[in-house]
């Protein structure tokens, strides 16, 4: 199927023409269609009675004039032949009839949207073709359509009633949902991967056959999963952990079915037999044991190595069992006799994961070694060597053909081997950190890696093309395996959950979120507060405009991670410093580089300008602390005191005093005109990872991987308070510029605000899924940013986790200020939309805790609908899911997935009142 010209001209005049159209009619119009239960809009609109009927209900209004009164039918009266002749015509249209989100209609879209796009009244129009899907089922297809070209357009679509829309054979991927009415909506073969839910209501909804990555999480596991393995029938996933426990789950379901213990270390290696009976198990007790799947007990414990046991497999006939070991060596077992048939040797390192070929007669194993090894499965002898790859091979697989060898490793890299040659077919690159494991799809289409980098990533096995990246897990994925049927991959994670997810499912009009491929590690507001500055792990600084949420630039020059960044006072210059040893100057206006400093012969992790723009002070990994002449770039002094990495340089504002902290767990503080150091703070237990100085310069916070922060008295330099809360180290701290309020970012993942005063937590704001390395707040105290290693920029709207249920017994209101870097509208109130009665009374409650939080009005607050990242990331925090129907196209329920994203799964709503009353709580 192709199109041509004349059809996307065709489908733009029928837009165009509504180009002047008053838009208040749409939303007229769908009101009386539900007042008069209409479902065949069309023939409405065309009946000259109706028609008449419908300009006297929506604009009789008193004290009019009949000359005004005829004037005003007449404006009405063509606007609705307008908005009627384009119905007609889109009825008729491919636009009504065709999956428009397709391959093949993606460059259609995207010049459709660049003349479509600066219209309004056409936005209102498509949006009314959504809405309309509720009421006529000829449109919806039209309809779905149309959301689709409204979410690629980047329309504000939060806070919105869709209740009982139809929407059918479309993407919706990166669609923005927060908050919206999606009760009694039909969803039906719809991409719904990365959307955003968060706060939404899910009342009574039917979604079929969906398409989403993301399947399913399963918790239970309380240390890193180490191995995930499904049974032969795809029933079951077998899972091996830190914990020392062996975990069976059901598929479908996402419950634990069964939990084996008997290892006393680590368990590393999980496998199921071939024909689904036996579990293998290898430990870093040294030993492999066996068990029934039927009943849960261990059958056998087999001993030999001597040190831990990191991989075992079946061979294809179920005979038997491989087992590599940190003690160098290979064996090989007697499965039904339980004795060890042959010692294989020739790895002078551990041996790190053993495969069958899938016809039994080879083994391959990989090393610290480097090497990959190909053994005779029934003499033992050694057949090829194979080398490459430059540091450890953590995973080695057969491809089912049992043509192809694939290798994953230190690297970074995955290699694919001629497996009867041993010849190097290709390199396969795009992980940005170690490889921990490579499986191929039964159906030999797909290979799958896992990465430290917290990746998935699926690799078109006979283009050796990337297809896809999954994202999820919040930590090291260690292990992947594919469903016998080729359709499901589950993954194991340091993060200690076991993920689902659907591969088949292809992300097409992906969003284009413009951002940092890597963990951004630094963020700044320009003194004014109209830049915002980051810096990332890519290399790179990205400047973006706050009102806009648009990208200013892009600056290059550090040839590796960029760790800290710093505006000057008066906002002309930029100083940046890097893992690549040096620090540099850019230019705001012209975003070009003005000067570059060299002389730290380690990491510089911190940069900060003195207040009058004429030093800047750098503190590195090699210990100490430069000061630098802004103007000649010549270095000015150094400052020798730190016995190890100095993390944080800060001036007070005052201009008087550097604090610096480190490694070595003080604070110093620093006559920088003299060199001189003035005092030194101790008190924290561990690194001191980020110093601080309130605008007033009376107090100095300093942030700690003792998990605590404290404030220093700077007059007297003694302890004032000490803020404890976060679970891990504090990374970055940030006041607020009246000196009320402290942020920090942790380590654990959080935000938390503190009341400088009291040294009482005024809240704590929960988005990112890994640590938060820096926060910074906007000149005016409104904003906070936040940089992560999950790749993203936060905003934070400091006045709105203030945010209250405000109730008259008629409205509830719901005023949210964001500032978004995804194009969304800056700045959004919603008032009195009254969507759901339930939902109303539900919240006039103020009492159930939806999520971990108090109150659905924190839950919403701490929902983050703003992201810079590469991948539309799934969300639904403090969603109301009621009865329902959630399924994906292989019968996948995916309400314990919603659940497993934040949504609250409400039972029955009388029950729900009921329990309110007694308990003022939900359960």
């Amino acid at each position: 199927m192709n199109y041509n010209d004349d059809e996307q001209d065709d489908l733009f005049e029928i837009f165009y023409q509504l180009k002047d159209i008053d838009e208040a009619i749409y939303g007229l119009i769908i009101q009386l269609f539900r007042k008069e239960n209409i479902e065949d809009c069309v023939g409405f609109l065309s009946g000259n009675e109706n028609q008449r009927h419908f300009e006297q209900y929506i604009f009789k209004e008193k004290n009019q004039t009949q000359t005004e009164e005829e004037q005003r039918f007449y404006l009405v009266s063509n606007n609705i032949i307008q908005i009627t002749n384009a119905i007609k015509k889109i009825k008729d249209h491919d636009f009504n009839k065709q999956n428009y989100s397709e391959e093949i209609y993606i460059e259609f879209n995207q010049n459709l949207i660049k003349k479509i796009s600066k219209a309004l009244q056409i936005t209102q129009f498509l949006k009314f073709f959504v809405l309309l899907t509720a009421i006529d089922s000829a449109f919806v297809q039209c309809g779905s359509n149309s959301l689709n070209l409204l979410i690629q357009m980047k329309v504000d679509l939060r806070n919105q009633n869709f209740e009982k829309i139809r929407i059918q054979n479309v993407s919706l991927v990166g669609a923005n949902f927060a908050r919206c009415n999606l009760s009694e909506s039909q969803f039906e073969n719809v991409d719904i991967s990365g959307i955003n839910l968060s706060g939404a209501l899910l009342f009574n909804c039917k979604w079929k056959n969906l398409r989403i990555h993301e399947l399913n999480k399963l918790d239970g596991h309380i240390h890193n999963v180490y191995s995930v393995s499904f049974s032969p029938d795809g029933t079951t996933i077998v899972s091996g952990s830190a914990d020392q426990s062996i975990r069976l789950w059901d598929v479908k379901t996402g419950k634990q079915i069964a939990k084996l213990d008997g290892h006393t270390f680590w368990v590393y290696s999980v496998c199921f037999s071939p024909e689904g009976t036996k579990i293998a198990s290898g430990s870093a007790d040294n030993s492999i044991r066996l068990w029934d799947v039927k009943t849960g007990k261990q059958t056998a414990k087999l001993n030999g190595h001597s040190q831990w046991v990191q991989s075992v497999c079946f061979s294809p006939d179920g005979i038997s069992l491989a087992s590599g070991s940190a003690d160098k060596s290979i064996r090989l077992w007697d499965v039904q006799t339980k004795k060890k048939k042959i010692k294989l040797n020739g790895h002078i390192e551990g041996v790190r994961s053993v495969c069958f070929s899938p016809d039994g007669y080879t083994l391959a194993s990989s090393s610290d070694d480097q090497s990959i090894r190909l053994w005779d499965a029934k003499t033992g002898k050694l057949q090829t060597k194979l080398g490459g790859h430059t540091n450890t091979v953590y995973s080695v697989c057969f491809s089912p053909d049992g043509s192809t060898l694939a290798s994953g490793g230190y690297d970074k890299s995955i290699r694919l081997w001629d497996a009867k040659t041993g010849q190097l077919q290709t390199k396969l690159d795009g992980h940005t950190n170690t490889v921990y494991s490579v499986c191929f799809s039964p159906d030999g289409t797909t290979l799958a890696s896992s990465s430290y980098d917290r990746s998935i990533r699926l690799w078109n096995a006979k283009t050796r093309q990337q297809q896809t990246e999954l994202y999820g897990h919040t930590n090291t994925v260690y292990s992947v395996c594919f469903s016998p049927d080729s359709n499901t991959l589950t993954s194991g994670s340091n993060d200690a959950s076991i993920r689902l997810w659907d591969v088949k499912v292809r992300i097409l009009n992906k969003v284009n979120l413009d951002g940092h491929p890597s963990n951004v590690w630094s963020v700044c507001f320009s003194p004014d507060g109209t830049t915002l500055a980051s810096g990332s792990n890519d290399k790179s600084i990205i400047l973006w405009d706050v009102q806009t949420g648009l990208k200013k630039g892009k600056l290059y020059g550090h040839s590796y991670g960029v760790r800290s960044l710093c505006f000057s006072s008066d906002g002309t210059t930029l100083a940046s410093g890097s893992d690549d040893k040096s620090i540099r100057l850019w230019d705001v206006k012209t975003r070009q580089q003005k000067s570059k400093f060299d002389g730290h012969f380690s990491f510089v992790w911190s940069v900060c300008f003195s207040p009058d723009c004429t030093t800047l002070a750098s503190g590195s990994d090699d210990s100490s602390i430069r000061l630098w002449d802004v103007t000649t770039g010549q270095q000015k002094g150094r400052l020798d005191g730190h016995s190890s990495s100095v993390w944080s340089v800060c001036f007070s504002p005052d201009g008087n005093e550097l604090a610096s902290g480190s490694n070595d767990r003080s604070i110093l503080l620093w006559d920088f005109k003299t060199g001189q150091q003035k005092a030194s703070l101790k008190g924290h237990t561990n690194s001191v990872y980020s110093v601080c100085f309130s605008p007033d310069s009376n107090t100095l916070a300093s942030g700690s991987y003792d998990n605590s922060i404290r404030l220093w008295n700077v007059k007297t330099r003694q302890q004032k308070a000490k803020l404890d809360g976060h679970s891990s180290g504090v990374i970055s701290i940030c006041f607020s510029p009246d000196s009320t309020t402290l942020a920090s970012g942790s380590f654990d993942n959080y935000i938390r605000l503190w009341d400088v005063k009291t040294g009482l937590q005024k809240e704590i704001l929960d988005g990112h899924s890994v640590s938060v390395w820096s926060v910074c707040f906007s000149p005016d105290g409104y904003t906070l940013a936040s940089g992560s290693y999950d790749n993203s920029i936060r905003l934070w709207d400091i006045k709105s986790r203030q945010q209250k249920v405000q109730q008259d017994g008629h409205s509830n209101d719901f005023n949210s200020v964001c500032i978004s870097f995804d194009g969304n509208t800056l700045v959004y109130q919603n008032s009195s939309n009254d969507p759901d009665q339930i939902f109303k009374d539900i919240i006039v409650q103020q009492k159930p805790p939806l999520s971990k939080y108090n109150s659905l009005s924190e839950a919403q607050n701490n929902i983050t609908i703003l992201l810079i990242s590469q991948q539309p990331i799934f969300l639904s925090q403090g969603a109301l899911v009621l009865n329902g129907e959630f399924f994906n196209y292989n019968g996948f329920d995916l309400r314990p997935f919603l659940e497993s994203k934040g949504s609250c799964i409400l039972e029955n709503y009388k029950q729900i009142k009921k329990k309110s009353n007694e308990n003022d709580t939900i359960i």
